[in-house]
């Protein structure tokens, strides 16, 4: 039993030296770290230690071996040679894990195979009963890490990972590994502020794993207690006297710690699917008398203890791993870092996030950040004082600043400052909102573009609808550096709500980039949120969330009012017709009849649903058919007609792929012959080197209509878009005579 062993402790990545402390106090002698794991000598007893009371390690391997290889039959050997009866008994199972390759062994399942068929034919007896293989509950997980030129041969005491305590089994959509909550609550100091009688808030807290985690340890409850089977349960080296000895002792402890009066450790969740998950995640870790966790929005997050004591506030919020998840982000972030700053005067605070950035838009200064791998993803947990000190304000911050005092009662929402470049942006919004608020008033315009890359470095497009703002990112080009790119989006975001006096409730972030195919027409999300806006008569139904764009094309808006003019007893053809907006003006101008036609059915049932807000439903015929094909069918002829295709569409139920640049000539032929003597076609797309058919201007009557048909609000962006006005020649005379 004194006997020592080489041990080595696997981890997460970045929790070595949190590892090597906790290790060293569970009786590992001479840790040393090295990346993702840990290596020092211990008793058996220390091992059994470290199985039962590590909160940070995956696994604890007992070396049996290491020694040099030079071929794959060479490491047969070298493991055949040990006594395996020492370890299995010959009719028992085994599992082999293989990392590494060298000395001619470039296949893990090959070197694996290797190790299982010498452990086997050792154990083999001469009746031919010989070990089985079982993957899920050996009786001996082996793992084998071919280290360059000497392998290293262990014994798995751990059998599954020491991370899956046995609590969790239901989670959210992005948890926490248990043995990560773990380090972000080391790291976080929370040992000192439980042993302090203080408090626990998770505003986020998902399925509870942050909680649960820091209810064992204020309790005193060994991590692994509840689990029933080990890596070295079938053992042959295995005591049970003395595991049972550590096991009792360990049972104590936390039946002493969870008598003790229970600390305030309460969790607060928006997603009411997530409630009950918790808590019997709660209920199984058995700690339902220490943990409450209820159904709130951070809007409302303001954690009152009952004895009134400060503590920790600790969360995972959700953070993007691409540039425009994190963008659409920023204002929880903010949010989060207000209701810190309003409602946890005197706590701590620690966020563990994959976007730092994020978190210093938060109005707080951390005073220290550490890192840390969630999976392959590099995260930081960034700790905060929340102190008016650490407060990032506009007004000094400081203990003898009247006026500061007198500004915090009652306690009001407090911005983050901008940065100097946020400023500068939103200087500029503001100036564009009341050169356009005004124009838009005097028109009667409800929805437009306020911002459209007017500061290159500032890329986005930003539109009013109404009440609400809709704010599209272009995506940056690869020589800008990502984390610059980061900082100017979410500086300009931090802008937004100031320049434009808005809620960040009422502000929508998207990323556009360019797309092929149908892709700007696939869902972003799915939340079925319409808002009813206005342009001239008609009422338009919009999405801001769901799709890259909202079921309304801002920059034809003057196209569409010149439909309402021309229109009146009219036969109105729209092809490509999206949500048939143009229809509706056409309509409601007085078209005698509609035909609206588009291959995709949820932006017909959409033009539907605008058709019958308008009281629109008779005359106005929706067809769900590509254009093309559909225009070689058709016979009927129509007085007026608008064409606004897209770029390139390679749709499934399309026969083939419709390019503008080649296809539009074949098109306008074939809409062209649809039109009505003295008829008109109005044809616009959006692909900036677009180049007319010089045939189609010898064939027919072509005015370009571009700088009239665009807007006050897309002027400064150039041409958003090129617009055509066509009609048929008419036959000369002399043509007639011949």
């Amino acid at each position: 039993m004194s006997e020592c062993f080489e041990l080595i402790l696997t981890c997460p990545k970045g929790l070595e030296l949190l590892l090597a402390e906790e290790a060293a106090g569970l009786g590992l002698e001479q840790p040393k770290s090295q990346v993702a794991a840990i290596t020092g000598r211990g008793t058996l007893e220390a091992a059994y230690r470290l199985c039962l009371w590590s909160r940070l390690a995956n696994r604890v391997l007992l070396v049996l071996a290491r020694f040099p290889v030079a071929s794959a039959d060479d490491l047969y050997r070298q493991v055949h040679a040990l006594d395996w009866a020492e370890h299995l008994d010959s009719c028992g199972t085994l599992a082999v894990e293989f990392t590494g390759r060298g000395a001619g062994i470039d296949n893990t399942h090959f070197g694996a195979l290797k190790v299982k068929d010498a452990i086997v034919d050792r154990l083999r007896t001469t009746s031919g009963q010989r070990p089985g293989v079982d993957r899920q509950d050996p009786d001996l997980r082996i793992h084998l890490h071919l280290e360059p030129g000497q392998p290293c041969l262990s014994l798995d005491l751990s059998g599954h990972s020491l991370h899956q305590r046995g609590y969790r089994l239901q989670q959210g959509a992005a948890p926490l590994k248990e043995n990560l909550a773990a380090a972000i609550l080391l790291r976080a100091g929370w040992p000192r502020i439980a042993a302090e009688g203080g408090a626990l808030a998770d505003p986020m807290c998902g399925a509870g794993t942050l909680l649960i985690e820091a209810g064992l340890m204020a309790a005193d409850v060994a991590p692994n207690l509840k689990r029933g089977r080990w890596g070295f349960t079938g053992w042959l080296g295995h005591i049970p006297a003395l595991w049972q000895r550590l096991v009792e002792e360990a049972m104590a402890r936390a039946e002493a710690g969870l008598a003790r009066p229970p600390l305030w450790l309460r969790g607060y969740e928006a997603d009411p699917r997530l409630i009950q998950p918790a808590r019997n995640n709660i209920e199984r870790a058995g700690l339902e008398h220490w943990i409450r966790v209820y159904q709130g929005e951070l809007s409302s997050f303001a954690p009152h203890p009952d004895r009134g004591q400060h503590g920790l506030v600790v969360c995972n919020p959700p953070y993007g791993e691409r540039l425009g998840d994190e963008a659409s982000l920023l204002y929880l972030y903010q949010h989060l870092g207000e209701r810190l700053r309003q409602h946890c005067q005197g706590w701590e605070a620690a966020i563990f996030t994959g976007s730092p950035e994020l978190c210093r838009r938060m109005g707080l200064r951390s005073h220290k950040q550490y890192a840390f791998w969630n999976g392959a993803l590099a995260c930081r947990l960034l700790l905060f004082r929340v102190t008016p000190e650490r407060f990032v304000l506009d007004t000094p911050c400081t203990s003898d600043n009247q006026e500061y005092k007198e500004r915090r009662q009652p306690l009001e929402p407090v911005p983050a400052r901008l940065t100097e470049g946020g400023q500068m942006f939103a200087n500029r919004l503001r100036k564009n909102a009341r050169q356009l608020d005004k124009w838009a008033r005097n028109r009667g315009v409800s929805c437009y573009r306020l911002y459209d890359a007017d500061m290159p470095e500032y890329a986005l497009a930003i539109d009013r609808y109404q009440d609400w703002i809709h704010v599209q990112e272009y995506a940056a080009p690869r020589s800008v550096d990502p984390e610059k790119a980061m900082g100017r989006l979410l500086d300009a975001l931090a802008a937004i709500p100031v320049a434009l006096e808005i809620s960040p409730e009422n502000i929508v972030v998207k990323r556009r980039e360019r797309q092929s195919g149908t892709r700007q027409y696939e869902r972003q999300a799915h939340e079925g949120h319409f808002i009813e806006v206005q342009e001239g008569k008609a009422r338009l139904l919009v999405n801001l969330t769901d799709y890259l764009d909202t079921g309304l094309f801002l920059d034809h808006r003057p196209l569409r009012l010149q439909l309402f003019q021309e229109a009146r007893s009219k036969r109105f053809l729209n092809l490509f017709c999206y949500t048939a907006t143009a229809t509706l003006q056409a309509a409601l101008g007085g078209a005698w009849q509609t035909t609206s036609v588009d291959l995709s059915k949820t932006y017909l049932d959409w033009a539907r649903r605008n058709l019958a807000l308008n009281g629109l439903s008779e005359r106005h015929r929706l067809v769900q058919a590509d254009v093309l094909a559909w225009l070689g069918q058709d016979m009927e002829l129509y007085d007026l007609i608008f064409i606004d295709p897209p770029t390139f569409s390679n749709s499934k139920r399309m026969t083939g792929v419709f390019d503008v640049q080649r296809d539009h000539p074949q098109l306008i032929d074939l809409a062209m012959a649809r039109l009505a003597p003295g008829g008109v076609l109005y044809f616009s797309n959006n692909f900036r080197r677009f180049v007319l058919d010089v045939g189609l201007v010898q064939r027919y009557r072509v005015e370009d209509i571009t700088a009239q048909s665009i807007d006050e609000d897309f002027r400064r962006s150039g041409m958003i878009h090129r617009a055509w006005r066509l009609q048929a020649r008419e036959k000369s005379a002399s043509a007639g005579r011949d």
